[in-house]
C-alpha cells in the first residue's frame, strides 16, 4: 500500500532536514567546503570584495576630494568579513527580502555598518575620526554619506560576483580539495612502493597476460593522478572589474583623469587573482571550465582506480581486513563488501556530471550577458563535494586493504602459458642473429599455448627441444611466471618525478 497521506511533514521539522546527501548523510566528509562554496560563503566573499574595493579607492585617492579612512577604521571594516556570522547572515536575509537583489543587499549592509562605524552608532568610545563616538556628529554623518557613495562605486554586480567566485573556488581547491587529493595520491604511492616486488598476473581484455607487479600497476594510477594534480595546481584564478559591459564607461565619466585599467588590475591582483583585461559584463569563466575539466579528468582516473581495486578484491589479491568492524551483508555473515570503492564510483560519476555541465555551460553567455552562469555556479560546491566524498571513500577503502601475495602467486602458477611471450621473443632475437632452427617462433608458441593451459613441465620440454644455445636455454628454463616481471619493480621509482 502507498505511504499514508496524513503523515508528519518532514519539511516542517526543526532543525531542518537536508534534501541532498552532502548536507545530510555525508555532511562530515564535505563540511570544510561549506566555508568556501555555500551561499553564506558567497555573501561573505562579496562583502570582502566590496570592503576591499572601498578601501582601494580611498587608499589610492581615486576619487579626488573623497574622505579618507584611518588605519583603525580600515581594520574595523575588514573585521566585518572576519566576524561574518549567523547574525550577519540573518540581517542580510532581511535586507535581501526588501531589495530582491543579493548583491545590492551586501551594498546596503556595508553602508549601514560604515555609518555605524563613522557616527559611533551602537558603539561606545571614540569615532574613527577622533570625535566622541555615539553622538551622531555632523562630521561623522557627512563622512559616512560621502564614503557610502564609494561602496560598489561604478560596479556592476558581476564585478563583485566574478571576483567572489574566483576567491571561493580558489580557497576550496587550494585549502580543501587539493590537500585531500594529495594525501590520497601519497597513500597510493606508498602502497605502490610497498608492493613494488609483489608479482601479479596482468589481465588485458580480461585474459591472462604478461606478468607485472601489484606495485607497478598502482604506481601507474598514482602517476596519472599526479599529472592531473600538477595541472590543477597551476590553475589561473581570474577576475575582472570593468563595469556593465567591460568598457569602464561609468568609471571614465565619473573620474576622467584616473587610470582605470591600472586601478582595476591592481585591485584584482590585490585580491590574489589574475587580471582579465578583456571581458563583456561577465568574466568569461574560461579558467573555471579549464579547472573543472582537469578535476573531472582526475575523477575519471580515480574511478579507474576504484574499479581496478574492486576487481583485485574480487580476485582475492586484496583482503579487506583492517578496521572492518562493519556489517558486509545483512544476510551473508562471511561477506565484506568493497563498498568504499563502489560509493566512490557513484560519487565520482555525480561529480563529473556536474563538472562537465559547468565546464560546457559557463563558457557561453548570450551577447554581453545572461544569467545562466548565476544559477550554474551555485552547483560548484556540490560538484566538488561529491569528488571530496569520493576521495574520502577511496582513502578509507585503501586503508582497509591487505595484499595477499599467495593468491597472486597461485594465479601466476596456473598460467604458465604467459611465458610464450618471452620464449618467442628470445627465438626472434636469435633468428635475427642468424641462429638456425629459430624460424616461425610466434606460430610455434601459438600452437603450443593457444586455447589450452600448459604447466611448467610442458614448457620446459618445449624449450629443451628448440635447440637453443645453452645459456639461453637455461635462462628460459629457469624463468617462471612470478619472475617474468621485467623492470616492473624499478619502474615504480619514477613515482613523484615529472
Amino acid at each position: 500500500m502507498p505511504l499514508p497521506a496524513a503523515r508528519t511533514p518532514l519539511a516542517e521539522l526543526a532543525p531542518s532536514i537536508a534534501l541532498g546527501a552532502l548536507d545530510g548523510r555525508y555532511r562530515g566528509a564535505v563540511a570544510p567546503l561549506v566555508d568556501h562554496l555555500s551561499e553564506a560563503a558567497l555573501n561573505r566573499a562579496r562583502l570582502h570584495v566590496e570592503v576591499e574595493w572601498l578601501l582601494h579607492l580611498v587608499e589610492h585617492d581615486v576619487v579626488p576630494g573623497a574622505p579618507g579612512l584611518s588605519a583603525q577604521e580600515q581594520e574595523a571594516l575588514r573585521a566585518l568579513v572576519v566576524d561574518f556570522d549567523a547574525d550577519s547572515i540573518g540581517e542580510l536575509k532581511v535586507i535581501e527580502a526588501e531589495t530582491v537583489h543579493d548583491v545590492k543587499a551586501i551594498e546596503y549592509f556595508l553602508r549601514g555598518r560604515l555609518t555605524d562605524l563613522l557616527t559611533g552608532a551602537g558603539a561606545g568610545g571614540e569615532g574613527g575620526d577622533g570625535s566622541e563616538g555615539g553622538d551622531g556628529s555632523a562630521e561623522g554623518t557627512s563622512r559616512a554619506e560621502a564614503l557610502g557613495q564609494l561602496i560598489h562605486f561604478a560596479c556592476t554586480s558581476e564585478d563583485i560576483n566574478n571576483t567572489s567566485y574566483a576567491l571561493m573556488v580558489q580557497g576550496a581547491v587550494q585549502e580543501v580539495w587539493l590537500p585531500r587529493a594529495r594525501a590520497l595520491v601519497d597513500q597510493l604511492s606508498a602502497m605502490a612502493r610497498e608492493l613494488a616486488d609483489v608479482p601479479l598476473l596482468a589481465h588485458t581484455h580480461g585474459q591472462p597476460a604478461t606478468p607485472t607487479t601489484m606495485g607497478k600497476e598502482l604506481a601507474v594510477l598514482a602517476h596519472r593522478l599526479t599529472r592531473q594534480l600538477r595541472r590543477i595546481e597551476q590553475c589561473a584564478y581570474l577576475g575582472k572589474l570593468n563595469g556593465a559591459t567591460g568598457t569602464y564607461g561609468a568609471h571614465v565619466e565619473a573620474v576622467p583623469g584616473a587610470d582605470w585599467q591600472q586601478i582595476s588590475r591592481s585591485f584584482v591582483e590585490h585580491l590574489g587573482l589574475g587580471w582579465n583585461p578583456l571581458t563583456t559584463q561577465i568574466e568569461s569563466h574560461d579558467w573555471q571550465a579549464e579547472l573543472y575539466a582537469d578535476v573531472a579528468r582526475f575523477n575519471r582516473i580515480l574511478h579507474n582506480l576504484a574499479t581496478d581495486v574492486w576487481a583485485y578484491i574480487s580476485m582475492g589479491y586484496f583482503a579487506q581486513v583492517r578496521g572492518q568492524g562493519t556489517v558486509g551483508s545483512s544476510t551473508m555473515p562471511h561477506k565484506v563488501n568493497p563498498i568504499r570503492f563502489e560509493n566512490a564510483e557513484a560519487n565520482l560519476e555525480v561529480s563529473n556530471a556536474l563538472l562537465d555541465v559547468l565546464a560546457s555551460t559557463l563558457v557561453t553567455s548570450r551577447l554581453q550577458r545572461d544569467l545562466t552562469d548565476s544559477s550554474m555556479q551555485r552547483n560548484i560546491g556540490t560538484a566538488l563535494g561529491h569528488s571530496l566524498l569520493a576521495l574520502d571513500n577511496v582513502g578509507r577503502g585503501l586503508s582497509g586493504l591487505d595484499a595477499v601475495p599467495e593468491a597472486m602467486a597461485a594465479d601466476l602458477d596456473r598460467n604458465w602459458e604467459v611465458l610464450a611471450e618471452p620464449v618467442q621473443s628470445v627465438m626472434r632475437a636469435l633468428a635475427a642473429r642468424g641462429v638456425e632452427g629459430m624460424s616461425n617462433p610466434y606460430e610455434r608458441l601459438k600452437e603450443l599455448t593457444r586455447g589450452r593451459r600448459i604447466g611448467q613441465a610442458e614448457l620446459v620440454d618445449f624449450v629443451r627441444g628448440l635447440g637453443l644455445p645453452a645459456e639461453e636455454e637455461e635462462r628460459l628454463v629457469a624463468l617462471t611466471p612470478a619472475t617474468y616481471v621485467g623492470l616492473a619493480p624499478e619502474i615504480v621509482e619514477h613515482l613523484g618525478q615529472p
